[in-house]
């Protein structure tokens, strides 16, 4: 698999870069755009045509996660269908119906369908298998474990949380551990996000093979936030997620 940051701040768009968004490249080509912040297409566009995207999933409905939903729904409604490079596919948009009235807005008629994704099972995902852990968050918020079905290759993703019992098992021998850390040492056992120090105890506990941290905050030293967090990981290597950073799993 090949990871690939496309927005990595949390809240809001800053200093050029967007909001959360990821695109998870599958060995056999399956491209997976996991979130949809704002500017996720225009950054997409740098890596893939968004006309290439297979499917989307997302972790909740707060607006830095899904605010180029929208957006990228009227790319692919609008783009002429005389087109013979396009295919005029329908978009599979994966997301919980824990909140019906945002649900229902994944689905555009013959753009886009919304699907509910398995919160107590394994939802396949092209080639992937999807398992799901829900968070500590104002609103229902789902980390998800994405493996690889071939491979076995895996990456967890907190989506947005703070500090709870069971996420260290949910990411246990992850190749990737994409952390939200929101916040310094100093702010830890916050009810919505993690702390540095908390992503680094989470990823020691859990043996994963690397921290990313996303969803940073937009306030600090951010080269402080990535050493908190490696104090805590130990031996694990830690970074900042950096938009367009590209990380092969064959290599990991």
């Amino acid at each position: 698999m090949k990871l690939t940051a496309l927005g990595v701040w949390g809240g809001y768009p800053y200093r050029d870069a967007g909001t959360t968004a990821y695109l998870l490249t599958s060995n056999s080509g399956f491209n997976l755009l996991i979130e949809a912040g704002s500017r996720a297409v225009t950054e997409l566009e740098h890596e893939l045509s968004p006309l290439c995207l297979d499917a989307v999933i997302v972790s909740h409905y707060h607006e830095d996660h899904i605010a180029d939903l929208g957006v990228l729904r009227q790319y692919r409604q609008l783009w002429p269908k005389d087109d013979p490079d396009w295919d005029s596919a329908v978009l599979k948009i994966y997301g919980h119906d824990e909140d019906p009235e945002a649900f229902a807005k994944l689905t555009l008629e013959g753009v886009s369908q919304g699907i509910a994704y398995d919160v107590t099972g394994v939802q396949k995902i092209g080639p992937f298998d999807v398992t799901f852990q829900r968070t500590v968050h104002p609103v229902i918020c789902y980390a998800m474990r994405i493996t690889e079905r071939k491979t076995g290759q895996t990456l967890v993703f907190t989506g947005d949380t703070g500090w709870f019992e069971g996420l260290g098992d949910f990411a246990q021998g992850a190749d990737m551990f994409l952390a939200d850390v929101y916040f310094f040492a100093d702010k830890s056992q916050m009810p919505n996000h993690l702390s540095s120090v908390e992503a680094g105890r989470i990823a020691r506990q859990a043996a994963v093979k690397r921290l990313l941290l996303t969803h940073l905050p937009q306030f600090g030293d951010l080269e402080q936030l990535r050493q908190e967090a490696e104090s805590e990981a130990q031996d694990i290597p830690t970074e900042l997620a950096v938009p367009h950073q590209q990380w092969d799993f064959n290599l990991l």
